[in-house]
């Protein structure tokens, strides 16, 4: 059970407030900023009160951070604060899960992840990106300004649809989009905040109500049709519709299948777009470092689109996307509850605790980075990694539940983020301030206003 057996175990320090919900406010203004403060003032690993007698443990160590996520996992279950998403997603998908059924699914999305397949997508992703530039020449000619979030989250629904599920969403991009976005906000603002039962019609139970409805009829609508073609498109749906229990040989429910295709759709969109929204960002604030990139994109390319086989051609723009993710990851912390009492680090972790090893915090650790402020894509270049701990950087979490998609989502990041800079620069509005906002993931705050300028 225990990390280390030296000595008596210590409790966790941390602030002495939060009996009357100061933490829990302060949380709700600025989660990341609270976080990395604390991590200052009391270490790595830390305790505070949110409400009354809940408190919640940070762990900002590296090493504490492998013992949650990896080597002792299995008493770190999904977190309370995932249950959130149940209404959302559903319970039998691969976020909502745990034990066996979790396993189960997991085994059987894996191949859909496979590298051979995820390769062969390629040219999907960046026909995608090319659609994106022809959409943006009109903002080119008016020097018309639009949100860069909006665009990245049209283009990126629009790959993992196709990809997973062979479905072209290009006409409704906007309107998907839209319900997942006003879904997350209701479900971030419920994560830090004492609502009402979702019966009660408030105008945010109401407006979450129409987005999950308008999701859930989508997806099921297109259940429907596949079920009614009976063809094996190759990809994840398929597999899903294929799929036979082992013991009653029966197969997946429609239920199942919703709960599975909605988060795929969520967590294979939502956070590379938000991902590509930032690194064109930094790029547009670090012009030696965009100069750099676009001179490695015009020597590899030579004009042609990225392919596959061009991503180790690439390793400049590669590093650009693993460098937003330090500064930037789209999920800032993993959540966990502890099982059983437990240590990390020599501290006491009891039985049932609320558990986060925050991303955030440990990509600006200054004993793993130096300057970690400062956008520097070479501290991804081999020597500079080298003897870096695993978990300094973890922005697609890490063990047995690692994300699934994280190579198709570098990939898809790299492709799309090549194309569009082969043909224009990206540039906040003159005077825009932009300050990082925790939602679901980490985005602009009301988005990010953009001109283009073309190559």
């Amino acid at each position: 059970m225990a990390q280390t057996n030296e000595g008596s175990l210590k409790e966790a320090p941390g602030p002495r407030n939060g009996l009357f919900g100061e933490n829990l406010r302060a949380l709700q203004k600025d989660s990341v900023g609270l976080f990395l403060r604390m991590q200052r003032q009391y270490g790595d690993v830390l305790r505070f009160r949110a409400l009354g007698s809940i408190y919640v443990y940070m762990i900002s160590d590296p090493d504490g951070i492998d013992y949650m996520l990896r080597r002792n996992s299995q008493n770190y279950a999904r977190a309370s604060a995932h249950k959130q998403f149940e209404s959302l997603l559903g319970n039998e998908g691969l976020l909502t899960t745990d034990g066996a059924s979790w396993l189960r699914q997991r085994r059987l999305a894996q191949p859909a992840f496979h590298r051979q397949r995820i390769a062969a997508l390629a040219p999907m992703m960046t026909r995608a990106a090319v659609e994106t530039v022809a959409h943006w020449r009109d903002y080119e000619r008016k020097q018309e300004s639009f949100d860069l979030v909006h665009e990245m989250m049209r283009i990126t629904l629009q790959i993992v649809a196709e990809a997973l599920f062979s479905i072209d969403v290009t006409r409704d991009a906007d309107q998907i989009g839209a319900a997942f976005g006003s879904a997350l906000s209701y479900i971030q603002y419920s994560l830090s905040h004492i609502m009402p039962p979702s019966f009660v019609p408030t105008r945010r139970n109401r407006l979450y109500q129409e987005a999950r409805a308008q999701l859930d009829t989508f997806v099921y609508k297109l259940i429907a049709e596949r079920r009614a073609l009976d063809e094996d498109k190759g990809d994840l749906l398929s597999m899903f519709l294929k799929a036979r229990d082992a013991d009653t040989n029966g197969g997946m429910s429609d239920k199942q299948l919703h709960d599975e295709m909605i988060t795929m759709l969520l967590a294979g969109h939502e956070t590379t777009a938000t991902t590509l929204t930032w690194a064109f960002y930094l790029l547009s604030q670090h012009p030696e470092s965009e100069q750099r990139m676009y001179a490695e994109i015009v020597d590899a390319l030579h004009g042609r689109l990225p392919t596959f086989e061009d991503l180790s051609e690439l390793p400049y723009t590669r590093m650009v996307i693993d460098e937003t993710l330090r500064i930037y990851p789209a999920t800032t912390g993993v959540p966990r509850t502890s099982i059983a009492e437990d240590e990390i680090c020599g501290y006491r972790i009891p039985a049932r605790s609320n558990m986060v090893a925050s991303s955030y915090v440990v990509h600006r650790h200054p004993a793993y980075w130096e300057d970690p402020e400062r956008f520097d894509p070479e501290r991804f270049t081999p020597e500079r990694s080298a003897g870096r701990p695993q978990f300094a950087y973890f922005p697609f979490s890490g063990g047995p539940r690692q994300c699934i998609g994280n190579s198709f989502a570098l990939m898809e990041a790299t492709l799309v983020l090549a194309t569009i800079a082969q043909r224009y620069r990206v540039r906040p509005l003159p005077g825009y301030k932009v300050i990082a906002e925790q939602l679901v993931t980490l985005r602009p705050k009301g988005g990010l206003s953009v001109l283009v300028e073309a190559r």
